[in-house]
């Protein structure tokens, strides 16, 4: 993993820091659940419930893939 050193503002933490780059990583699928937990700081568990705080969904669903899911579900 690359290393980077950033200069935060005094009300911004570098703990919050690394959490918000592992949640935008995260949303931007740029990084797995795990990867981006790791990246956090937090378990697994942990981190799907601060996305859960933070509204950003823990499973992507393109729009036919769910549709095809509900139909699935539906006729069974």
């Amino acid at each position: 993993m690359a290393k980077i050193e950033l200069e935060l503002p005094t009300t911004v933490s570098a703990e919050e820091a690394r959490l918000l780059l592992a949640i935008k990583l995260y949303e931007t699928e740029r990084l797995s659940l795990g990867k981006a937990a790791e990246l956090a700081g937090y378990s697994v568990r942990a981190f799907a419930e601060v996305l859960a705080h933070y509204g950003i969904a823990l499973y992507r669903y393109d729009p036919d893939e769910l549709e095809r899911e509900v139909q699935q579900w539906s006729s069974e």
